[in-house]
């Protein structure tokens, strides 16, 4: 090899090895999600109280209806509230409540 082309070879593996080192501690702590982000960008409805599977001490839910489907967002009560439950209900489960 040239001196020329083995300087450009380890400018390559320079850089390479840059993009690697970047990727690898590119990948970030995951945030929870708190209640203050969920009030921001998710329309929902609060709930007076929890579902009976949900339910627990200081906690409080709200819901969101897409897809065909209620979304229901339990959240703790304690410091910045994050999310600590979430399960789904089909919609059809309302069937005859509003007949």
């Amino acid at each position: 090899m040239t001196g020329k082309t083995e300087g450009g070879m380890r400018a390559i593996f320079g850089i390479c090895g840059i993009f690697v080192a970047t990727a690898a501690g590119a990948d970030p702590a995951p945030l929870p999600f708190t209640y203050a982000m969920f009030e921001a960008s998710v329309p929902h409805v609060d709930l007076p109280a929890c579902p009976v599977d949900l339910a627990g001490a200081a906690r409080f839910c709200r819901v969101a209806l897409f897809n065909d489907a209620f979304h229901v967002f339990v959240f703790s009560e304690a410091g910045d509230q994050p999310l600590i439950g979430f399960q789904d209900y089909d919609a059809d489960l309302m069937a005859g409540l509003f007949d």
